[in-house]
């Protein structure tokens, strides 16, 4: 496999969070893992990957925190991989990029799934940039400023 240029000193937060985040199939198991799967079989079983790239795959999410080793629930020796509150905290992450495809997609009608709010069973309303106060803000009405320097303690 060939290896990825890493971005871990980056002073950019999206080019940080593309050395956990930056590959197709991490981003499918944590997407699988938010929706209940914990076991190596289940993760190589739906997504269909080869056995030693799921493995450098979940090696890589459990180094960077997202997921976690922990023994299987039902007693067996197996273990299982759960979710952070880091993995959990990509939820609005692949909700996004969804919502980006069900928009922009040549083919949306081959979507096969709709995201909907499991207590009232409607479609999940589409992410929105605010400020503050509320506005609702497009990158035109953004932009990046340096982060003030941090103060030395006495």
């Amino acid at each position: 496999m060939v290896k990825r240029t890493s971005f871990e000193g980056d002073a950019c937060p999206i080019a940080r969070s593309l050395d956990a985040l930056g590959d197709w199939w991490s981003l499918l198991i944590i997407r699988e893992a938010l929706f209940g799967l914990r076991r190596f079989g289940e993760f190589q079983s739906k997504l269909g990957m080869a056995k030693n790239i799921l493995s450098v795959r979940l090696r890589s999410l459990v180094d960077h925190g997202i997921l976690a080793t922990a023994p299987a629930s039902d007693g067996s020796a197996y273990q299982e991989y759960v979710l952070t509150p880091k993995g959990r905290g990509t939820f609005p992450i692949l909700v996004a990029l969804r919502q980006w495809s069900e928009e922009f997609d040549d083919h949306p009608k081959e979507i096969a799934t709709v995201l909907v709010d499991r207590a009232k069973h409607r479609p999940v309303k589409k992410l929105e940039t605010r400020a503050e106060d509320g506005r609702l803000l497009t990158p035109a009405d953004t932009m990046l400023k340096p982060r003030p320097p941090r103060r030395r303690s006495a």
